[in-house]
């Protein structure tokens, strides 16, 4: 039997997937200038930056994507390219996020809209690249990988996720979990 390839991914989608949802619901406030807690923004950003990119889209793109391409997937025009150029539109995203909400934590009005209209780009242009990496890309890695390279990629998640520190997805956990009780308390 195949050893699994992609469950550490798909587990770390539904941590990223969580805080979308509560970026989604804070945007959507925003939008309607009922939401101004901008260092939120900055900590999704962080989360983005830390957790999804540098964390989990690192082992995608350092580790399972250079071991489809190695085994025969081509770089250009294809899965792999596309997902790439979904993580630097990502990135896009984020940093117009973040800028957006600086100027307004430092003050400047009338940033609201460029807050809420990068984060409800970005979640749902993330939304619909996890989908494919989940139902599509993964599901293909499995079946196209063979067992002799699948310890080479389990190997290299370990050694990316030894590279950060012991608490480093506990404390992204917490994160978001403090941002869901934010969204609880408003709603009692």
């Amino acid at each position: 039997m195949k050893r699994n390839i992609t469950q550490t991914l798909v587990d770390e989608h539904k941590l990223i997937l969580r805080m979308l949802d509560v970026l989604e619901r804070n945007a959507s406030l925003t939008a309607e200038g009922l939401y101004t807690n901008y260092r939120f923004y900055l900590d999704a950003v962080d989360f983005i930056r830390h957790y999804a990119d540098r964390f989990h889209h690192a082992k995608e793109e350092d580790v399972l994507f250079e071991a489809l391409v190695n085994n025969g997937m081509p770089r250009e025009n294809s899965p792999v390219a596309a997902m790439l150029m979904e993580h630097d539109r990502g990135r896009a995203y984020v940093k117009a996020m973040e800028e957006a909400a600086t100027a307004a934590l430092a003050g400047s009005t009338g940033r609201d809209g460029d807050i809420a209209e990068n984060a409800l780009g970005y979640l749902i242009m993330l939304r619909e690249h996890i989908a494919k990496e989940d139902d599509i890309l993964y599901p293909l890695a499995e079946r196209v990988l063979p067992e002799e390279v699948r310890g080479g990629i389990l190997a290299g998640y370990e050694s990316a996720e030894a590279r950060t520190p012991a608490d480093f997805t506990e404390r992204y956990t917490k994160a978001v979990e403090h941002y869901e009780a934010e969204e609880q308390n408003r709603a009692a």
